[in-house]
């Protein structure tokens, strides 16, 4: 029984009690109670504060949640999920564009104070509450807006990442031809070659046969005029579009029983052809100076600030933090697995990996820079550019270039579809959490996953015409600008001082149980973070997103994005963020009393929050608040209803 506040009314028998802690309907002498404790049965009783009597609720089934078949499962997906495109053409190009070496100094610390904290943030959250981005919020029904904006900065994420795998099966698909379409030694490029115009365009030289591959055959852009010229759909696209979708759902048709599987192929392929690459890379001519020029050091680069946001911003988009995918894959782990020690083991993976995957490009990037004949500045790309365009370019340099061609778009097959599952199992989570009945029916669930792919699909074709490369940068450079900052900003602070950053740590050691001494000691460091540090550095980036978002204009190559093209990715980024707001007014609105009371009871959590707690359950119950009931009102009942209550248990006994 709850009175306004939520606490268990004086008075209160036990029976009236036990019925409100089992959250569904009981039924006593053919009566039926519902959740509250209310009978429904007419009456001369007063009614509730102007609220109607609820109608009986039948008891839903429970639906058993599937876990990892193993925990190196789990580190495989995860990995998997973070290690992505990123770590091989972003980091390597932010790297030497910020002084080589020196990068490193601002980056690993946004990886300890921000990276790591946020990362075990999301972990524990989803692993504690055994849910999903929407449905964990349950802790805090204040914040059920951060669930809903991860899933649509999830949705943008999804829409134009598997485009990128579309390219890369296009280029894989083209890689089994001997010479390579985009070598000089194919036909095809003879006038371009023959007139010595193989050169990078940046170096003041006419367009070299990777890129007309590029611009001419994969993208078509050529053709288009900008965002509002798309164009025809481009069908060998298309195609390769559908065959990545149709993957994705085969991958994921029975959930992480067949996921699970797939990653350990997928996330330990990419480690194997990287070395091959790095030893391959370290026999060419000119190799070292690819190398120097990655790793050299210029300290007067701190002092930017553009520099410690694009450190900021490589971490996020590495780590894959505030997305809702680290969250969903952890909530099928068992309860008691050791969260802290993942963290560690999958940040410092994921970071070493992106580290090391910069030798594999500069090296065979120095060897193509000393072909040329030109500084290695000049020769490697941002963005797609690198993957697409400079790396490809450098494959046909080298002997047997049609089977480095194809091990390397192998590899960015394989990372592509492993972070693509890690943002799909976020939507489909969070959809089959808030529809249980989708998990119970095999059928339903899989139409429900190919109905995903397919509307993605349909989505996804704006971004294959001959001007999909416009939509495709304005997506990708909003969907996880500003928005995402917000979320994880929001994130971090509801978690901290709404819910408890006490109790969230209290929540990790119960997890884990037996926890060892410095896991105790390491929770201090990121009880601080929590707190002070990280939403500090978050604030400090998202000032500098607006301010630089404010100062600089959008591009693509030498086109400039328009001023509603803008606005339009603007709209996108605070359509994300705006469901906290959105939701949070929802959930006040949905309690009864004044403004400060019903922000408190929006704050606190229900009482399902704790079903997943099965090692501590006595520490818990002393914890947790018994009558807190899983519905969106508080309702008041009078001593007639616990009278009527108490009549009704004693004709039972």
């Amino acid at each position: 029984m709850q009175d306004e506040s939520g606490k268990a009314a004086a008075g209160s028998p036990p029976g009236a009690r036990s019925t409100t802690v089992a959250q569904n309907s009981v039924h006593l002498k053919g009566h039926t109670v519902t959740q509250n404790g209310h009978n429904p049965t007419p009456s001369s009783q007063p009614p509730f504060e102007s609220q109607p009597p609820s109608p009986a609720l039948t008891p839903t089934p429970i639906v058993p949640r599937e876990q990892w078949g193993g925990k190196y499962e789990f580190l495989l997906s995860c990995i998997g999920y973070c290690v992505g495109l990123g770590n091989v053409w972003r980091f390597p190009y932010l790297c030497y564009r910020h002084g080589g070496g020196v990068f490193l100094i601002p980056y690993f610390i946004m990886l300890f104070v921000t990276g790591v904290p946020l990362f075990l943030m999301e972990l524990s959250l989803g692993q504690y509450g055994a849910a999903g981005p929407i449905t964990v919020w349950k802790c805090c029904p204040l914040l059920k807006g951060i669930g809903i904006g991860m899933l649509c900065v999830s949705t943008l994420v999804c829409l134009y990442y598997n485009v990128i795998i579309a390219w890369t099966f296009y280029y894989l698909g083209n890689s089994f031809q001997s010479p390579l379409p985009w070598s000089c030694d194919h036909i095809d490029n003879a006038a371009i070659c023959g007139n010595g115009t193989a050169g990078n365009s940046s170096g003041g030289k006419g367009l070299s046969p990777t890129e007309v591959f590029w611009n001419e055959r994969v993208l078509g852009v050529v053709h288009s005029e900008g965002l509002h010229d798309p164009g025809p759909v481009r069908w060998p696209l298309a195609l390769c579009l559908l065959a990545a979708w149709i993957i994705i759902f085969l991958c994921m048709l029975k959930g992480i029983r067949s996921s699970g599987k797939v990653v350990y192929v997928t996330a330990t392929f990419p480690y194997f052809v990287l070395i091959v690459l790095i030893i391959r890379g370290a026999t060419l001519e000119g190799s070292l100076q690819g190398i120097v020029f990655y790793l050299t050091p210029d300290w007067s680069r701190l002092a930017n600030a553009q520099v410690w946001n694009d450190a900021a911003s490589q971490i996020f988009y590495s780590l894959g933090i505030g997305v809702g995918g680290l969250l969903s894959m952890a909530s099928y782990n068992k309860f008691d697995n050791n969260v802290i020690r993942d963290t560690l083991i999958i940040t410092t993976g994921n970071c070493t990996t992106s580290f090391f995957s910069g030798f594999a490009i500069f090296s065979i990037l120095g060897h193509m820079a000393w072909r040329k004949g030109v500084p290695v500045g000049q020769v490697a790309d941002t963005g797609p550019g690198l993957a697409f365009v400079a790396y490809p370019e450098a494959l046909a340099l080298l002997p047997g270039s049609t089977f480095w061609s194809i091990m390397f778009f192998l590899m960015l097959f394989m990372l592509g579809i492993d972070t693509l599952f890690g943002n799909m199992e976020g939507i489909t989570t969070a959809v089959l959490d808030e529809f249980p009945q989708l998990r119970v029916n095999t059928l339903h669930k899989s139409l429900f996953l190919g109905a995903l792919c397919f509307c993605f699909y349909l989505m996804g074709l704006l971004l294959v015409t001959d001007g999909g490369i416009y939509w495709f940068t304005l997506i990708d450079s909003f969907s996880t600008s500003f928005g995402l900052i917000i979320i994880t900003l929001f994130m971090c602070i509801g978690i901290s001082f709404f819910y408890g950053v006490n109790q969230f740590c209290q929540d990790i050691i119960d997890m884990i149980c037996h926890c060892p001494p410095w896991c105790s000691k390491l929770l201090l460091y990121f009880k601080a973070c929590w707190v002070f540090f990280t939403p500090f550095l978050l604030l400090f980036i998202l000032t500098y997103i607006f301010i630089e978002m404010y100062n600089t204009s959008l591009h693509y190559g030498s086109y400039v994005y328009p001023r509603w093209g803008k606005a339009l990715g603007v709209c996108m980024g605070a359509t994300c963020c705006l469901q906290i707001l959105i939701w949070a007014i929802v959930a006040i609105c949905k309690e009864t009393g004044t403004l400060k009371d019903r922000f408190q009871k929006s704050i606190r959590p229900l009482n399902s929050w704790r079903v997943n707690n099965l090692n501590s359950t006595g520490r818990v119950e002393e914890r947790m608040e018994p009558e807190r009931v899983d519905t969106p009102f508080t309702v008041t009942l009078t001593d007639m209803d616990f009278t009527a209550m108490t009549w009704e248990v004693g004709n039972q006994a």
